[in-house]
């Protein structure tokens, strides 16, 4: 834990179990009631995704969010990353709740894992719980789960918590900041937010909540990261209005537009253009689908049923007459952009003159992907519009951006800043940026995942670690958790492939029938010649007369003895450690 004090005469420590003055004086000049307020990040801070956040007074716990992230190159086969849930399974008796800021996969993805394991109510505005709800009836939980709405500026109790849903901004409807009033004072989770002043749903941020809050004191601010690296503001959504409008009226044949498929602002936006424009609106893909149907559902978008038309009708229409709402925007493998990109979806086909747009940002590690789509789709000679910087934007970002982050704090002046949601230059970023508004800001602590972060009476300190990792999700297997150890087994697959040994024995005699066979996938370190081939097979062949009646007996014993050997010989002689996987056969 690295603290900042900002307070004249008052050096900044490091040492986390140091209470820093300043705060401690504060804290202590009120009549606080004996107890521990443990903030514990379960994930979320130093990472991006899997956001999850535990808050404990005594025998209370409530959890802030449970999201996934996608998972990084190395591990192989998997589709999702979700957090360890170990500290709450733990403590299981005492979780009281769970409250979600938003609807998207980083704060709700982990939500059917978390309440398989502990099923306890689920707090969430209308469309978050929409959301919600479709994730677990998927995984067979809907039955047995507690929804629970809330509606921002209604205080609702969970045990010694009270909860204040604040209305934000986000690139998502129906988001909210959480106020929660504990024993030792009120602690102001912002989730993910801007402060947009012209919101396309008419639904202005909360400045005034926020400001209230601020001047009856707030104990701690944790602080969305994510855009702390761009100055300024971030723009309004109704700066995208503009590029929309000018890519309908010339664009002369069929019309794609991809986004993120929570981007209801975005696809509200569209859609009513198209009918403006007199477009018949096709949704191509299950997720922008799915979104869209619960748009609809619960009154984010207007239209009559005869502005939509199925994907099958797309050919009913005239070119100048569709609007194409399309899934993929990050270039995943099989999604509806993307095989439209190669001519292989039986409904989107990208014909010369036609306009894709790509109205999202690139997410981190998923370049490739996107500019491989983005290459295919030119070859199709599509004119494909992407944020390239260009004025007016074709996608603005939901997240507050230097200026905003500074007005949030100046509205709350917190006695502590948390920095949350981010990698750790973005965390020490923030955290410096905070340090420098002395006199707004108390303290300044960073920590990451797995940190406990301990109030009471005479301040704050970090106490230890709680037991925090990841959990990887194959969702095509039968057990859906990929262990570790397959994990490697991909890997070293990936990397050196794998050598089959495959011995024929006599299971009258226990002999050897002929010679082995070699049987080499992937493997690249291999010579060309047949004497590295001969060699191995010599090696398996003398492993096997060397051992004993008893060893050939236990197929489990010399089949470990073959690989063994055979694995030092390929690496003594390629520098290469392939998978070996001996096979016996009984004849």
């Amino acid at each position: 834990m690295i603290q900042f004090s900002t307070g004249a005469g008052t050096s900044a420590s490091a040492a986390g179990s140091e209470v820093l003055p300043q705060a401690a004086h504060m804290l202590a000049s009120r009549l606080m009631p004996a107890g521990k307020l443990h903030i514990v990040p379960l994930g979320g801070l130093g990472e991006f995704g899997m956001n999850c956040m535990a808050i404990r007074w005594k025998d209370d716990i409530i959890v802030i969010d449970a999201g996934m992230m996608f998972p990084e190159g190395e591990l192989l086969g998997v589709d999702i990353v979700v957090p360890a849930l170990t500290y709450l399974i733990e403590n299981r008796e005492k979780v009281r709740g769970v409250l979600l800021t938003h609807g998207h996969e980083d704060h709700i993805g982990g939500i059917p894992w978390l309440i398989s394991e502990l099923n306890v109510p689920i707090y969430g505005t209308e469309f978050t719980l929409a959301y919600v709800e479709d994730k677990l009836e998927e995984n067979g939980l809907l039955d047995s789960a507690e929804l629970n709405e809330m509606l921002p500026g209604k205080r609702f109790q969970i045990g010694p918590f009270t909860i204040h849903p604040i209305q934000v901004n986000h690139s998502i409807v129906d988001a909210v900041s959480l106020a929660i009033r504990t024993p030792l004072g009120v602690i102001i989770h912002t989730g993910d937010f801007k402060i947009d002043l012209t919101p396309t749903d008419n639904k202005t941020f909360d400045l005034q909540a926020f400001a209230e809050y601020g001047k009856e004191g707030v104990l701690a601010l944790l602080q969305d990261s994510t855009n702390v690296e761009r100055s300024g503001y971030t723009p309004s959504e109704r700066a995208v209005r503009p590029k929309l409008e000018e890519i309908f009226v010339h664009s002369k044949r069929r019309l794609f537009i991809s986004c993120f498929s929570s981007s209801i602002h975005r696809i509200k936006m569209a859609t009513e253009m198209a009918y403006q424009f007199r477009r018949k609106i096709a949704l191509v893909g299950r997720s922008i689908t799915e979104s869209t149907e619960i748009a609809q559902d619960l009154g984010h978008i207007d239209l009559p049923c005869s502005a939509f038309i199925a994907p099958n009708q797309i050919r009913d229409y005239t070119p100048e007459q569709v609007l194409v709402l399309i899934s993929g925007t990050q270039g995943e493998p099989l999604s509806a952009l993307s095989r439209a990109a190669v001519d292989n979806h039986r409904h989107a086909k990208i014909e010369p003159g036609d306009t894709v747009v790509l109205s999202s940002r690139v997410i981190p590690g998923n370049e490739k992907a996107i500019y491989r789509v983005i290459d295919h789709l030119f070859r199709r000679e599509a004119k494909v519009i992407y944020n390239d910087g260009s004025e007016p934007p074709v996608h603005v970002s939901g997240h507050a951006s230097q200026e905003e982050l500074k007005m949030m704090i100046n509205l709350v002046r917190p006695q502590y800043f948390i920095p949350i949601h981010g990698e750790y230059r973005q965390l020490k970023r923030h955290a410096q940026i905070a340090a420098g508004m002395k006199g707004l800001v108390g303290n300044v602590i960073m920590i990451e995942t797995g940190d406990i972060l301990e109030f009471d009476e005479l301040g704050a300190r970090r106490v230890g670690q709680a037991p925090v990792g990841r959990i990887c999700i194959d969702s095509g297997s039968n057990s859906d958790i990929v262990e570790d150890l397959v994990i490697r087994d991909r890997k070293h697959l990936s990397e050196d492939g794998f050598v089959m040994p495959i011995l024929a024995i006599n299971k009258l005699t226990g002999r050897l029938e002929g010679i082995p066979e070699i049987v080499m996938r992937g493997f690249a370190g291999a010579p060309d010649d047949n004497e590295f081939i001969e060699d191995a097979r010599g090696t398996v062949r003398r492993t096997f007369e060397h051992s004993t009646k008893e060893e050939v007996a236990d197929y489990g014993l010399i089949k470990e003895k073959i690989r063994v050997d055979l694995r030092r010989y390929i690496n003594r002689n390629t520098q290469r450690r392939p998978l070996v996987i001996p096979v016996i056969v009984e004849i």
